[in-house]
């Protein structure tokens, strides 16, 4: 492996370490039992979907953009593999990048779309850790 590969993979690694660390974070704050902030785990999960897609993109090469877009990102991973199409719900997330964490904007996020927002997550997870890993990086 040469060293620019080396360096790409470890860029990837700490991208995909983040993630984890927001959706670990997410899964915790389920378990509080009172004034759970539902607001924050639908962020953090939108979060992990944001990196890990960013993760993939950086194992590919492919600049994008500093944005909280899903789609956006999605598309950016569309035009290499067809994944994407696998995690089509992982656009939902886009809503909590910015209206939840934010005074005056923010919207309630209600206990049911927190734990969907845990599952979308989840899932995006497995697809580009598979993708990966059938690419051949070792995780």
């Amino acid at each position: 492996m040469s060293t620019l590969e080396q360096e790409i993979l470890r860029k990837v690694l700490q991208w995909l370490s983040c993630a984890d660390d927001d959706l670990h974070l997410a899964q915790h704050g389920l378990k509080l039992k009172s004034s759970c902030p539902y607001r924050l785990i639908a962020y953090h999960s939108q979060q992990c979907v944001e990196k890990y897609l960013k993760a993939y993109l950086v194992f590919r090469g492919i600049d994008f953009p500093y944005t909280h877009n899903i789609s956006l990102l999605l598309e950016l991973c569309e035009e290499q593999v067809s994944w994407v199409e696998k995690i089509p719900e992982a656009e939902e997330l886009s809503r909590y990048a910015i209206t939840t964490r934010y005074p005056g904007i923010d919207k309630q996020v209600t206990k049911e779309e927190a734990y969907h927002s845990i599952n979308i997550a989840t899932h995006v997870r497995e697809v580009v850790r598979t993708a990966l890993i059938q690419e051949g990086v070792n995780l």
